[in-house]
């Protein structure tokens, strides 16, 4: 394990600074109990509905004739933040 240790320090050590917030961000995820719960849950097998598939072709349609709407416009159009949404924890 040390040694695995030791070469990824040397990696992280190596990597330029333009690309060092990307490993951080991998290692972070890594290390998150919600996205390794997310990264080993299963695929939903379930197939679409048609109503589904309507919506999401609907979607890419008016995606071919309009710009995306930020995330963060989203956000203040719903009156919330980024922060609200990560310091959020569901009711017990």
């Amino acid at each position: 394990m040390a040694n695995s240790k030791e070469h990824a320090h040397e990696l992280i050590d190596r990597l330029p600074p333009e690309k060092l917030s990307a490993a951080v961000t991998v290692l972070e995820a890594m290390l998150d109990p919600v996205s390794l719960a997310i990264t080993n849950a299963p695929i939903d097998g379930e197939p679409f509905t048609a109503e589904e598939e309507k919506a999401v072709a609907e979607s890419r349609e008016w995606l071919k004739h309009n710009p995306g709407i930020p995330h963060e416009q989203v956000l203040a159009d719903l009156g919330i933040t980024q922060g609200e949404i990560e310091r959020f924890k569901e009711p017990k």
